[in-house]
């Protein structure tokens, strides 16, 4: 019991000071400075909203989902495949490495209507937007841990015979592990993002397309609403790669270094 309250403290109590604290002050900017609903509204007015509205929110909100589940899953495919790829074959990468990072120069938001004249309004643009904002970050993250295992262990392994399948079977790929999920931190922080600013651009569903409503419409707590939406997607994404953290490595928790 007295192991478990100095955790709750600093998982719960410690993370959330932060945020409460900005909360109450913009609570307090808002009264005392009299400031209209229709510019900033209170926290206490955007909560009751989007108690208010979240039924027509859902219908978006699975939508965005749904853009955002579809494209981190091929980004993650797409990125652990060429990262293997650029990893075995070294001119493979000297042809495709150069690209990644000339992909990454061009702006996400100058690039997506251009996936809105080829491929339409659809669920498709908005996917390829979440594949161009999730994929890098995954590849280089793995490619880089593949490149940083022991050269002397591979030396080894190949002296005794083992194959190149059983190599990244059983060194690389496992070594490999953190930079992998450290790459996939940084997706999922950017992944509902992605989908969001496909909407934005052109949508006829989704969050972002729900938040352009509202701000045409002036709406100010609703487009709080929708960003208060997006951050907790974000979030529960991150927590769900920290939880397969935990699961693919248990090691490395502080509950194990406890132990």
């Amino acid at each position: 019991m007295t192991k478990r309250l100095p955790n709750i403290v600093d998982r719960i109590v410690v993370p959330l000071t932060l945020p409460l604290l900005i909360t109450l002050l913009w609570e307090v900017v808002v009264r005392l400075g009299q400031i209209p609903p229709f510019i900033l509204p209170s926290p206490i007015r955007v909560l009751p909203t989007m108690v208010e509205v979240f039924p027509d929110l859902l219908p978006h909100l699975r939508i965005t989902l749904l853009e955002f589940a579809i494209g981190f899953s091929l980004a993650l495919l797409l990125a652990i495949f060429i990262a293997l790829l650029m990893d075995a074959l070294p001119l493979a990468k000297k042809m495709v490495y150069p690209l990644l990072v000339v992909s990454q120069t061009v702006p996400i938001i100058s690039v997506a209507p251009l996936f809105l004249i080829w491929f339409g309004y659809g669920i498709l643009p908005k996917v390829l937007v979440v594949i161009l904002v999730c994929f890098f970050p995954i590849g280089i993250s793995l490619l880089e841990g593949l490149a940083a295992v022991d050269a002397e262990l591979l030396k080894l392994l190949k002296a005794m015979g083992a194959r190149r399948f059983q190599i990244y079977r059983l060194v690389k790929i496992p070594a490999a592990l953190p930079a992998l999920l450290a790459g996939l931190k940084i997706s999922a922080s950017y992944s509902i993002m992605g989908a969001i600013i496909g909407e934005w651009l052109g949508a006829m569903q989704g969050i972002g397309y729900y938040m352009n409503l509202a701000q045409h419409a002036f709406s100010v707590d609703r487009v709080l609403v929708a960003v208060l939406v997006i951050t907790i997607l974000s979030l529960a994404v991150f927590k769900i790669v920290c939880l397969l953290e935990k699961i693919l490595m248990p090691w490395q928790t502080p509950e194990a270094w406890e132990d």
